[in-house]
């Protein structure tokens, strides 16, 4: 008997029937291929086990992720391209993170939601629902962004700000501390909207506009 096989008599029949399982219905594995980070963390590019959605396919490779921490192994989520998933962050759902799109740190990224392009989520950002993050676009701190609504170009949404509804932030925007934006307003160019404010309705914030509430001392 060689060395394996009494090594492996050792576990129990059902141990090594459970494992065969919960093995066979992981979506992906591990490649060869890997990167490291300046602070020595390894990423490692995902491969498809199996067909996963009409984009993925069995023996696809996605992007690069830390652990499986990062990328459910249920639904059809998925990190594409050279995206990057690390820390602690975890995309779940049916969320895709494609082209060089970043998200780390606690962030959630889960439901229908795209981050795309340069974009970035981290500290304990939330995107859900169907909303979009992309270009050059920053969500960030313990910020929210939700059903439909899109952050874009090179536009920042943070500290305890929620984006909601049809709601658009764009351009060089900044939206902060506790300001919501929703309905199907629009926040562009170099707007900031701030404190407690409330931008709502079919509401256009634009140019050098300050929009800002009552802070809570």
């Amino acid at each position: 008997m060689s060395r394996y096989s009494i090594a492996l008599g050792k576990i129990p029949e059902k141990e090594i029937k459970k494992k065969t399982e919960k093995e066979s219905n992981k979506k992906y594995t591990f490649s060869s291929e890997a990167v490291k980070l300046d602070d020595g963390r390894v990423l490692y590019r995902i491969r498809a086990l199996r067909d996963i959605s009409d984009r993925v396919k069995k023996g696809d490779l996605g992007g690069f992720i830390g652990s499986e921490i990062n990328l459910s192994q249920e639904d059809n989520c998925w990190v594409y391209d050279n995206a990057w998933v690390l820390g602690n962050a975890q995309v779940y759902g049916n969320a895709r993170v494609y082209d060089n799109a970043w998200v780390y740190e606690n962030a959630r990224v889960f439901d229908d939601v795209h981050v795309y392009g340069d974009a970035w989520v981290y500290g304990n950002a939330r995107v859900h629902g169907n909303a979009r993050v992309y270009d050059d676009a920053r969500v960030s701190g313990k910020a929210m962004v939700y059903d439909k609504a899109q952050v874009f170009g090179h536009a920042r949404v943070f500290g305890h700000a929620r984006v909601c509804g049809h709601a658009r932030v764009s351009e060089n925007a900044r939206v902060y501390e506790n300001a919501r934006v929703f309905d199907d307003a629009w926040v562009s160019e170099n707007a900031r909207v701030s404190e407690n404010a409330r931008v709502c309705g079919n509401a256009r914030v634009y140019g050098n506009a300050r929009v800002c509430g009552i802070k809570n001392n």
